[in-house]
């Protein structure tokens, strides 16, 4: 009875453990193809994204779409590994961005839909054109006043290779 009872918790074992080994194979691939998280470090996304917010981040879309204006993104910063900006999509590839008097020009037409209701303070870079590559992108924080983005020259044009994904949902705080 002995060995029928060990034969038993072995073979109820090994299921348990196939179970977790297909779960965690299951979370490794959403996790690499699907959805990442992503937090929300200071005050660039506001109001829309707060400083502490907990984000999840579709990485699966622009597989098979490019990315839009008006997108929230996150994107790896080029100069530290495994640093990310979330920041919002203005400039499309092939386009021209300038910041004239407080004022986002795309291919010197005023932005549409612009979320911001100051003007911009500082153009930086983009007080002269910004002419964007095939695989280029022109991002801007929310906050526009309190924002490093493409207007500065140590994040720039984001190149499409370093958009991790879009956001997809707020998970916290929830509301």
């Amino acid at each position: 009875m002995k060995e029928a009872q060990k034969s038993a918790v072995l073979s109820e074992l090994k299921r348990f453990l196939c179970y977790v080994a297909v779960v965690a194979g299951g979370m490794l691939l959403i996790i690499t193809f699907v959805v990442q998280r992503a937090d929300v470090y200071g005050r660039s996304m506001e109001p829309t994204l707060k400083d502490g917010d907990i984000l999840l981040v579709d990485k699966l879309s622009y597989r098979f779409s490019a990315p839009r204006r008006y997108d929230i993104i996150v994107f790896s910063y080029r100069y530290q590994e495994g640093r990310y900006y979330t920041k919002r999509i203005i400039g499309l590839p092939g386009e021209t961005v300038q910041i004239q008097d407080g004022t986002v020009l795309v291919n010197g037409e005023p932005l549409k839909d612009d979320i911001l209701s100051e003007p911009i303070e500082k153009a930086r870079r983009a007080s002269e054109p910004v002419v964007l590559g095939e695989d280029e992108y022109f991002v801007l924080g929310d906050n526009r006043n309190f924002s490093s983005d493409s207007r500065d020259t140590d994040v720039g044009n984001v190149k499409r290779r370093d958009i991790i994904g879009r956001i997809w949902l707020k998970v916290w705080p929830p509301g």
